[in-house]
């Protein structure tokens, strides 16, 4: 770290290089593989320049105050071309990161689902659907497979972004998934076992949001994965009576 007459500090190169060394070994001691850990910094590594790209790029729409038209319009296509140049860096670090450890993975790709992105797929949809419902059990093995169908669907780079994409669709349709929930959920009337199961778990979130965006893919991936059928049809039922008056 450079510190110059209590100016700026900045991380040098080697000691970002130090941080995530020493990250990638720590989290190996914990059993994480060295590539999942990989993937993981280069997410955060992504997104951190993402954010930045936003904060450059809202500099591009207002010159400061009080300068006159000429020193205006420099700066603002300094700034134009300092957020475009941000947000190229951000575009090349996510494609990075979607192909971390896989280095024939195109960002654009729907490779095999990988154990970090179903981990990842896990803590966006458990924290979203206990804010509608309780805890129920679903077999473990079951909830992989589903949440593997749903992210089979989509494209590496779109599995960087899926919890974004959830935590929108849940937001979008909050007062309809209440009631989804209220009559189909854990707590209601409704079993856990039968073709209702879905709704009792975490991943009916994940499985309706593909369900109501792109829902072909999907199905195709269900059945090959041998997932029941009536699972799909349950959750479309519960979702269409919860509809409002």
């Amino acid at each position: 770290m450079n510190a110059h007459d209590g100016g700026r500090q900045q991380l040098d190169a080697a000691s970002v290089l130090n941080a995530r060394t020493t990250l990638v070994q720590l989290l190996a001691r914990a059993g994480v593989y060295s590539g999942d850990a990989e993937e993981l910094i280069g997410l955060i590594e992504a997104g951190a320049l993402a954010l930045a790209h936003q904060e450059v790029d809202g500099l591009a729409h207002d010159a400061p105050r009080g300068a006159d038209e000429r020193y205006g319009s420099g700066w603002l296509d300094g700034a134009r071309a300092a957020a475009d140049g941000l947000g190229g860096i951000a575009e090349h670090a996510l494609r990075q990161a979607v192909a971390a450890g896989v280095p024939d993975r195109s960002a654009d790709d729907r490779p095999p689902v990988g154990r970090m992105e179903l981990e990842r797929a896990k803590v966006a949809v458990l924290p979203l659907y206990l804010s509608f419902s309780d805890v129920s059990d679903l077999d473990p093995e079951a909830t992989d497979q589903v949440l593997k169908a749903v992210l089979a669907t989509l494209t590496s780079r779109q599995r960087a972004g899926y919890p974004g994409r959830i935590t929108e669709f849940a937001a979008l349709h909050r007062p309809r998934l209440e009631r989804l929930y209220e009559e189909y959920g854990p707590g209601s009337a409704i079993a856990i076992h039968g073709r209702y199961s879905l709704v009792h778990s975490p991943t009916s979130l994940a499985v309706l949001e593909r369900l109501l965006g792109d829902p072909a893919p999907l199905r195709e991936e269900w059945d090959a994965a041998e997932l029941p059928p009536a699972w799909l049809d349950g959750l479309l039922t519960a979702w269409e009576s919860s509809a409002p008056a």
